[in-house]
């Protein structure tokens, strides 16, 4: 008589104050997929649901802003400085109100912050609408910098719930840089859409309204928030010089510089071909190529992510190489657009992999705080990247601003590589 098969324990025990375990033996479960694993977490269905709502706006913001902006001004010099305002005000904001949301918890301070930063978005409109000097669109655009890192505060879930299994976390942390790649495709078209197709604060009125229904689902799901843990020993103020965490941000600083640059460049490029409007579409494709690939990352096996990331990065310098080949050799939008969709495939493997070393250098009790100077650094080097791509777009021309991201990328690699030549990798 054959003896019956051993059931291994229970992969998940969520929380004690849930009482729920859940069994992903893929012997007993009929082996699902990775993805399809994390979903019978209970209560993560919910809370991404929320998260996925409130984060669409993010790629919505800006480019409503800039078409609300110069449509009634008449100036997309104003436009820019504006949003390049907020960009600098998130990124000395963003850290703090992580900060408070490891020390309070996600629910008691996420709400209000968004809640004010949706304020100062609604008085944005409300100014440019009513014609109010100009200094007062820098102030309330300033004022959505309290708006909390969504994909940072998701990716800390997911920490806690699939805390010591690496392997699973790897395939969240995909998904999560898919997700990101996603709203980031899909915002600016839907905020274009609407500010076209209705009136120029058809987008910003759209965006505050899904982030705040949004927000308030996500932090509604209290049985998946993470516990105030006891306060890590590492000074708030130098959470940046805890072991390991120079050195991932400089790498991050160097992948916002890849970023900005491409984005500036790419649309300079699109522009001197006589077609300005296709430079969404190009973009587009090149977070479709990363998103593809984050979701067929996350499904693979996954070593060490130290080990991972020089390879990463690797693979990101040399794909990138190909928009700048596209561009200087044919002279063809759509070869670029070919070149980029293939490019991005290496953008989001090097993000998770990065990110998944962040959650593991980060102090405890300060992961969303390390999930968002990781973001910081990203929009530090996008704000300078921008403005380097931009300046030897007009200099040289738009193809040799493609030199711009592979110049960057290879930085990051060498600070990889160094870090990986050392005894204490990442430390």
């Amino acid at each position: 008589m054959p003896q019956p098969i051993p059931r291994k324990p229970p992969l998940y025990t969520v929380t004690a104050d849930t009482l729920v375990a859940v069994d992903l033996n893929p012997r007993t479960a009929g082996e699902p997929g990775p993805y399809r694993r994390l979903f019978t977490v209970p209560g993560t269905r919910a809370f991404t649901a929320g998260n996925l709502l409130a984060r669409l706006p993010m790629g919505m913001f800006s480019v409503s802003a800039v078409v609300m902006i110069a449509g009634t001004r008449g100036s997309y010099a104003l436009a820019g400085a504006v949003t390049a305002t907020g960009l600098a005000a998130t990124a000395v904001v963003a850290p703090w109100t992580a900060r408070l949301v490891d020390r309070y918890g996600q629910a008691r301070i996420a709400v209000p912050a968004t809640l004010f930063a949706a304020l100062g978005s609604l008085a944005l409109l409300l100014c440019v609408r009513h014609g109010a000097p100009a200094w007062t669109l820098f102030a309330c655009y300033a004022a959505t910098a309290t708006t909390p890192n969504l994909g940072g505060m998701s990716r800390a879930r997911w920490a806690h719930l699939l805390k010591g299994d690496p392997k699973a976390l790897h395939t969240a942390n995909s998904f999560e840089q898919a997700v990101d790649e996603l709203c980031f495709m899909l915002g600016p078209v839907l905020a274009a859409f609407l500010c076209g197709s209705f009136f120029p604060e058809a987008g910003t009125l759209a965006g505050v309204l899904l982030l705040v229904t949004g927000m308030l689902l996500f932090a509604a799901q209290r049985s998946t928030e993470p516990p105030v843990g006891k306060r890590s020993r590492v000074k708030a103020t130098v959470l940046f010089r805890a072991p390991g965490m120079p050195s991932l941000l400089a790498v991050c600083l160097a992948m916002g510089v890849v970023f900005g640059s491409m984005e500036v460049v790419t649309i300079a490029y699109a522009d001197a071909r006589g077609h300005p409007s296709a430079a969404g579409v190009v973009l587009a494709l090149q977070a479709a190529g990363s998103c593809a690939a984050g979701l067929l990352y996350g499904s693979t096996k996954a070593g060490p992510a130290a080990d991972r990331y020089p390879w990463c990065i690797a693979a990101m310098t040399a794909l990138l190489t190909l928009p700048l080949l596209a561009a200087t050799l044919t002279g063809s939008l759509l070869v670029l657009a070919g070149a980029l969709l293939v490019a991005g495939m290496a953008t989001a493997p090097t993000m998770v992999t990065g990110m998944t070393l962040v959650q593991e250098r980060t102090p405890e009790g300060r992961i969303n705080e390390g999930m968002t100077l990781a973001v910081t650094g990203l929009l530090g080097g996008i704000a300078a990247g921008s403005a380097v791509g931009g300046r030897l777009a007009e200099l040289s021309s738009a193809a040799a601003g493609f030199g711009v991201p592979v110049a960057a990328a290879a930085v990051a690699l060498m600070i990889a590589l160094a870090l990986v030549g050392s005894s204490n990798r990442f430390t």
